[in-house]
């Protein structure tokens, strides 16, 4: 199975600890609590893992953080059973898979705070 690794980055929701809790359930991410700031993290096997940031937050550094402003692509190895899984956890599809032959399949789903997420499976390698 895939370990679901993404590179960083953040994720608007206006409840951080809700958003964290649907990703570590549908992933297995393990979580980071930074009590200071209040700031969600996650780690991800094999990636540098990310955040949760409330929107409206984030001006300091560039525009500040929007719903809707993300869109990254989660690794899986079987994406049917990942959007399964997103459902069960109160996600929902946002279309069928797309089969991109040697350049591997993606699908959409949207998290229970309405952020597009990507799910992205690499072609079958033969030998």
């Amino acid at each position: 199975m895939a370990n679901h690794a993404v590179v960083h980055l953040d994720i608007p929701a206006p409840d951080p600890a809700a958003a964290a809790q649907f990703y570590s359930e549908v992933f297995g991410w393990q979580l980071i609590h930074d009590e200071p700031s209040d700031y969600w993290m996650f780690n991800g096997a094999g990636g540098p893992g990310g955040g949760f940031v409330k929107p409206g937050t984030g001006a300091e550094a560039g525009p500040a953080y929007q719903i809707g402003d993300v869109r990254i692509y989660i690794a899986t190895d079987d994406i049917e059973a990942s959007l399964d899984q997103v459902e069960a956890a109160g996600g929902k599809r946002l279309g069928p898979k797309i089969d991109m032959g040697s350049n591997g399949a993606y699908a959409f789903f949207a998290d229970p705070t309405g952020n597009t997420i990507g799910l992205y499976t690499w072609p079958a390698q033969t030998s």
